[in-house]
């Protein structure tokens, strides 16, 4: 019998191996698409995801100010660094893929599961690239402690779509989008060539993920009759437990469909007027 979309997010968000999951993510991505392709949509389905996916032993999760600092001047600051991101895009497949069975029972046009579905593929895709990097440093993903709080937002909008769109996509991930070219910087002058490929992609495909979860958030606000930017603003003050921090990538978040005046009032500093 074939499985059902939302049958398909929870048994990745169920599968606690970081190359396991990717593997049965990006498999899970192309049986939907095939589908789509042929004209035979698989049927969405309902289904229960569990509050917490499943994660491998390793790496340790600790507090975020438990989490050791380590300068990227050296290698093992670059290899923590690639960790880290190792680990947020793991959080990400189970991001995107939560996302459609958590929310599988609102009504959405087939797009909205294509757009989350290539997302998780494409985050699956990022983990595997990251995971390559950090083993030909002579590491991987587990050596080091990582961050418990990535999981926070997913659970904090767990019954609320409308703050999920907010929170995880135009905020969390569009954060990745301004401090992505930074990172790219340190890899480069390392001379680190996967690395800065790898980031290159990831930044790349990014600036799709955060303008998906513009275009849906105001696909809501316009089908409910809510003006989008104080809902955003009402949503991210309720649901996110930090002032956003400059400096943003006012290009890359335009592209991504958010303007200034949705990020820039929720700041811990106000913008420097441009002469």
């Amino acid at each position: 019998m074939t499985q059902t979309l939302a049958e398909m997010a929870v048994e990745v968000l169920n599968t606690a191996d970081g190359r396991a999951k990717t593997a049965l993510a990006r498999q899970h991505a192309a049986t939907w698409f095939a589908a789509r392709d042929a004209g035979t949509p698989l049927e969405i389905g309902t289904a229960s995801p569990p509050m917490h996916p499943a994660r491998p032993e390793a790496p340790e999760l600790l507090s975020p100010r438990d989490v050791p600092r380590r300068k990227p001047g050296s290698e093992k600051g670059r290899i923590a660094l690639l960790h880290a991101v190792a680990h947020i895009e793991l959080n990400a497949v189970d991001l995107h893929w939560d996302i459609i069975a958590r929310f599988s029972h609102v009504p959405f046009p087939l797009g909205y599961y294509d757009d989350w579905v290539r997302a998780g593929d494409e985050e699956a895709k990022h983990f595997n690239l990251v995971s390559d990097c950090l083993e030909a440093l002579g590491s991987y993903y587990g050596a080091l402690p990582a961050h418990a709080g990535m999981w926070r937002a997913a659970e904090d909008t767990a019954e609320d779509i409308m703050g999920r769109l907010a929170v995880v996509p135009m905020v969390l991930e569009a954060r990745g989008l301004d401090v992505t070219p930074g990172m790219i910087e340190i890899f480069r002058k390392a001379g680190l060539d996967d690395a800065v490929e790898a980031l290159q992609i990831i930044y790349g495909e990014e600036v799709g993920h955060v303008a998906y979860g513009s275009k849906w958030f105001h696909f809501l606000c316009g089908r409910d009759g809510i003006d989008p930017k104080p809902e955003f603003h009402r949503l991210v003050r309720h649901y996110f437990h930090s002032q956003l921090k400059p400096p943003f990538n006012e290009e890359k978040r335009a592209e991504a469909g958010i303007p200034p005046d949705f990020y820039w009032p929720l700041a811990d500093e106000t913008p420097v007027a441009k002469r």
